[in-house]
């Protein structure tokens, strides 16, 4: 069984609510999960401490378990620290080089 940390959608229409569950690969987005690990609420101001609530201790104990993480989950674990550079690029052409040559020459400039 392959097991995610994921989005699942709640609320209301044009309300949206997400809880960050751990669930297998193979069942639907809104359907059975696993246990639920946090929660995000986007409707929330960006510096709020409601917008993102993590549940670390369990989300360690799925990840040393061997759980994968979707892109979004990973930006929320990267900027709480727990799964530090997590944050993956979207694409692979010739602007995402770019981008990953500048942030080089960022690093470089300030080391």
């Amino acid at each position: 069984m392959s097991v995610k940390i994921r989005l699942a959608r709640a609320g209301a229409k044009k309300r949206p609510f997400y809880r960050i569950v751990a669930a297998d690969s193979r069942s639907p987005r809104d359907g059975r999960f696993l246990e639920k690990l946090g929660t995000y609420d986007p409707l929330l101001p960006g510096d709020s401490d409601k917008r993102v609530v993590l549940n670390e201790e369990r989300i360690r104990h799925w990840l040393g378990h061997g759980a994968q993480v979707t892109d979004r989950v990973a930006r929320f674990l990267d900027r709480a620290g727990i799964l530090p550079g997590a944050t993956r690029m979207r694409g692979t052409g010739k602007r995402a080089a770019e981008i990953a040559k500048k942030k080089a020459e960022a690093a470089a400039a300030s080391a």
